[in-house]
């Protein structure tokens, strides 16, 4: 006959729950303990059962994950950082791509409650605040990590797009900038709109204009960026520099700067935001505001194993991003501040 916990426990002399715990390598078992437990286990031949399991604890243990898409860069840091704290805690991870459709992501969160994880963390979320009245029938836990949609979440953990927004022109204004772009994202999205809060923020502190024609809207790929940047270099006064709504975004704008001929960081000076694996890798290397991708993934996922084990916490979780500086921006040429530069060199 198969080995239970139940025959585990009366071996070891501790509790059902202590057995379970043990063997899922909770820290909340002393070191000394899980690893007696855990040999007796193996000399016992036991083999878990997760059907078995969950239908005797009434949880699954695993958590069901939401982003946007399976091919970014940026889910992939976020996703690892939502792992290695679940498994760390004993959970396992179910991960589902809602398309950045807000109705495919509600169906998502439904199908995960229909399987009965214990929880659900939904990156970039299209539908935010519309969660607060399914709590209760979802009956289960839910973190928004970075939400997109205009309004606040009952818990959620979120970059400082509006500080990484004020560092990224900061940034370029004290290499003596005065003309600066902002190329954004066309989707209203929150982030967009806050990174922009930051960019007229550090602006208006050094009593420079938000020009309308230097405010363009792409959708965060960089083939659009390219096209929105081409639009900017082509102003009878163009740009000497331009802030990024994200990595994407910038990889296109830089496109652009090479085909005309402009180098970048001499010529026109870029900033992005994410600090996505490429950024370092580029000649020159991206300037752009780290988020710190993992350790978001990471807050996201201790915020819900708090909610599952009935602990207090915090409502909003905000992270500082960090202003990394490579050469795509540098101090302006003083002909070029003058006004004399063009949208491609001579």
């Amino acid at each position: 006959m198969a080995v239970s916990i139940k025959d585990i426990a009366r071996l070891a002399g501790v509790s059902h729950s202590t057995v379970s715990r043990a063997l899922r390598h909770s820290p909340l078992i002393p070191v000394t303990t899980a690893r007696r437990i855990q040999r007796i286990a193996k000399e016992a031949g036991y083999s878990a059962s997760a059907v078995a399991r969950s239908l005797v604890m009434r949880r699954t243990e695993a958590i069901g994950i939401v982003v946007t898409s399976i091919a970014d860069p940026f889910n992939g840091e976020v996703v690892q950082g939502l792992e290695e704290e679940a498994n760390r805690h004993g959970y396992s991870v179910i991960l589902a791509n809602s398309q950045a459709d807000p109705e495919r992501e509600m169906k998502v969160v439904r199908s995960f409650r229909e399987r009965r994880v214990d929880g659900i963390v939904v990156a970039s979320s299209r539908v935010g605040a519309h969660y607060l009245p399914l709590l209760k029938e979802l009956e289960a836990p839910v973190v928004l990590l970075n939400n997109q949609h205009p309004s606040e979440f009952a818990y959620s953990v979120t970059i400082d797009n509006r500080d990484g927004g004020y560092q990224a022109t900061r940034h370029l204004i004290e290499l003596g900038h005065r003309r600066i772009a902002y190329l954004g994202d066309q989707f209203g999205l929150q982030s967009d709109t806050e990174r922009f809060a930051g960019f007229k923020r550090a602006m208006a502190e050094a009593k420079l204009p938000v020009k309308r024609d230097y405010v363009v809207r792409g959708d965060g790929k960089p083939e659009k960026g390219r096209e929105r940047a081409a639009e900017l270099l082509d102003r009878k006064k163009p740009p000497t520099a331009i802030f990024c709504y994200n990595d994407m975004t910038a990889l296109g704008a830089l496109e652009e700067a090479a085909a005309r001929g402009l180098e970048p960081g001499r010529d026109l000076s870029v900033v992005g935001f994410d600090d996505l694996f490429f950024a370092g890798l580029l000649k020159p290397g991206l300037t752009t505001i780290r988020q710190p991708m993992r350790k978001l993934g990471r807050r996201a996922m201790a915020l819900l194993l708090a909610l599952l084990r009935g602990e207090e916490a915090e409502r909003t979780a905000v992270i500082r991003g960090e202003l990394v500086v490579r050469g795509s921006t540098q101090r302006i040429h003083q002909a070029i501040l003058a006004g004399k530069n063009s949208a491609t060199r001579s």
